[in-house]
Formats: C-alpha cells, structure tokens, sequence
C-alpha cells in the first residue's frame, strides 16, 4: 500500500536511499567528473536521454540527481535541474524557450540580474520585453501580443515583497499561448507550490532559504519531464552552467531541516516586523504576514509561510544609518544576499534599483516608490532570538 508522505519527511528521505555497498545512511558525495562506461556509450548529447549512464559530470552526476529528485518531490513537480546558480537558471531558461521575435513579459520589480539581463542582453538580440506589474493580474492581459511567449513573475518579488497571484496570471497567460515562470525563491515549497497554481516553471536560487546555510552557490528550474530534457539537453550540457557535486550536496543537507527552518524564520520575522511597525524612527514596514501589507489578503491565501524576508523604510537619511548599522550592528551581519540561518541587512536606494532596471513610465514609478520610498533596508531574519535581533536593531537606531 502506496501513501503520500508528509513534507518534512520528503525533506529528510526523497531522492535518498542507503549505499547498496556500505549501507551508508547519509547520501554519497561523488566528486568523480568521469565514469567508467560501456564502449557502446554514445558520447554525442543529441544521443541524451532517460536511460544514458553516467558519463561525465557535466551530462549527470549521482549527487546531483539526488539533489534535484528531492527537489522535484519537495515541490510537486515532474522533474528537476540543478545549475551553478540562480542566475544561471533563470538566464537559461528564458535563452531556451525564447527567439528572436518573441515576446517576454517580466515583472516590473525582478531580482536585479534578471532584470538586467531582461533589460539589456535579451533586446540586443532580438527578443521584446515588456515590464508589467504583475500584482494587478490585468495589467497582463493588455500586454500580452501575439508574440508573447514567457510570462516571468518573482513573488514575493526582490526587495519590496510584492506578490502576483500566481492562479489568475497563470491563466492569463495560457488563454494567450504564453508560459509562465514563477521564481519562488523567496516563498520557497514550504510556502508556496506555484506548479500547482498554473505555472509551466519554477525556478529557485538555491543558495538562499533552500541551501539555508551561506555556504553554496545553486540554483534549479523545475516543471515537466520533456521540456526540462530539452533544457538539460540544450543549456545544461551545452552551455555548461551545471553545479559542483560538493554544492549539490551541501544544498541537499541544508533541504532536510528546511521545514523547520521557514518556521522558526517566520516566526522570527513576524516579532521583528510588529516591533518595526511600532518604532518611532520607522515610516513603513512591508512584510506579507502583517495585516498592513497591501496584500495581506492573497498573501493568506498563496503563502502557508510568510518567509523571513521584511523590507523597512527609516525617516530620514536612510543612507547615513546605512553605515551606522554597519558598524553598530553585532548580531545582524551588513551584507547581501538572504535565507541564511545567520540575519543579513542591505540598504537598497531606490534611485539605484531604478537604474538597474528598465525605464519607467511616471505611474510605474510613482507605484514602486509607494513600496520603497527613497530607500529600503532589506532584512533577511535569521535563526538567532528574535529578542536579540530586536535589540540589536534598537541599539542602532538610536
């Protein structure tokens, strides 16, 4: 008797079993680039598929196969890639599917690499893109064309915390013929499992919340089985951007204690948000578990965890306390990046993020500065007590 097994224990057993020689309990780390093979192994990757053994490491590796099958079980999918890192997934997956003459919608408020790639790189070889927010699921529909054949949408979107509902998107987008990419890096399938909402894609940084730890650099695409081998065919083997086994299987270790690392995270965010909200040097507090977010009400109804991302605006000069909280702070590292077991806090200007992207109309503008203000510190709340992030940050405030 077959049964469906429970998140937690998905993250601890799925793509894992016992070495058949040593009985090793732990997954193998196979740090080999070749295989011993058969003489009548094909060495041509037109000649790729389900059943070819392992060759070299670029093609398939053990531990790369376990990473990517847990994954793929952890978020409802059909199958799994592992690449060297987000960026890597995300830029592979819109070269693939995109040609010159198409069409891509994308977000207006996007992790900064894909936006500036979306700005810059695709255009410069033929391909359209429109910049939409997303968080009106109608404003799609009027910049859909004929063309269009990706629809890429981040939520909770890199910095601000806007949400798209990932349902009424996705089916704007396949009335129209278009796909839809949802990187979920920040909800992580603890939160959120966009596959089961309508996307066609899923893409993960990897070295964030999944990984969890600060110490390898991943990223992964997700969705079914016979697109992702043209994609593994295509971009993995020809383009090279496959991740190190070492990383794979630190990125699996850190997968086993996901579950009760989002919520220790949430419930860390969720005090540091509602003391924020309550600090008289603090002008706005974005984070989707608080009732104030715009969003409150689909961000219940998409996310079963709030993630430990919050976005804050300070009165005042946001860039002065910039530095202040890089030399006061003693919990809390001043640092990019996020979804580390360690709390991290950024100061992103909006005139810099502005720059980074593509050029906006005045009411795109108008609508992003409503989130962001002049500036926000993005605050990744780690695993620490929040009593003591709460202090560290009331010291440096005042």
């Amino acid at each position: 008797m077959t049964y469906k097994k429970g998140f937690a224990t998905l993250a601890v057993h799925a793509g894992e079993t016992p070495d058949k020689i040593t009985g090793a309990s732990s997954p193998n780390l196979v740090m080999s680039s070749t295989y011993v093979t058969d003489p009548d192994v094909s060495f041509s990757a037109e000649d790729f598929g389900e059943n070819t053994p392992y060759i070299y490491t670029r093609w398939g590796n053990p531990t790369i196969t376990q990473l990517e099958q847990k994954l793929a079980e952890l978020e409802g999918a059909e199958a799994a890639i592992a690449f060297a890192s987000g960026m890597a997934a995300s830029t592979g997956l819109l070269l693939q599917f995109l040609k010159p003459g198409d069409h891509l919608v994308i977000s207006d408020v996007s992790y900064a690499g894909v936006a500036e790639f979306a700005k810059d790189y695709l255009p410069a070889r033929g391909i359209e893109v429109s910049r939409v927010d997303l968080s009106q699921p109608e404003n799609l529909r009027q910049a859909l064309r004929p063309t269009t054949r990706l629809v890429y949408a981040e939520t909770p979107a890199n910095p601000i915390l806007k949400l798209t509902d990932i349902a009424a998107v996705a089916a704007i987008a396949h009335a129209a013929g278009a796909r839809l990419i949802v990187d979920s890096t920040f909800a992580t399938p603890v939160a959120t499992r966009p596959l089961e909402l309508g996307a066609d894609f899923v893409v993960h940084s990897l070295t964030k919340y999944i990984g969890g730890h600060g110490d390898a650099i991943g990223g992964a695409v997700l969705g079914k089985v016979a697109e992702l081998a043209v994609l593994r065919k295509e971009v993995g083997i020809h383009l090279g951007g496959i991740i190190s086994p070492f990383n794979a299987w630190l990125i699996m270790r850190g997968l086993a204690t996901l579950p009760l690392r989002m919520r220790a995270h949430e419930e860390n965010a969720l005090s540091v948000a509602r003391w924020l909200e309550g600090h008289p040097r603090v002008a706005r507090v974005i984070y989707p578990g608080l009732a104030s977010h715009p969003q409150a009400e689909l961000a219940r109804r998409q996310m079963k965890n709030f993630s430990g991302m919050i976005s804050f605006q300070v009165k005042g000069a946001g860039e002065i306390l910039a530095r202040t909280f890089a030399e006061r702070l003693e919990v809390i590292h001043y640092a990019v990046s996020l979804g580390h077991h360690r709390s991290l806090i950024f100061y992103l200007a909006t005139q810099d993020m502005l720059r980074t992207s593509f050029t906006l109309t005045s009411a795109q503008e108008a609508t992003y500065r409503e989130f962001a203000g002049d500036g926000i510190f993005r605050f990744s709340v780690g695993l620490e007590d929040a009593a003591d992030l709460i202090r560290d940050l009331e010291v440096a405030l005042t």
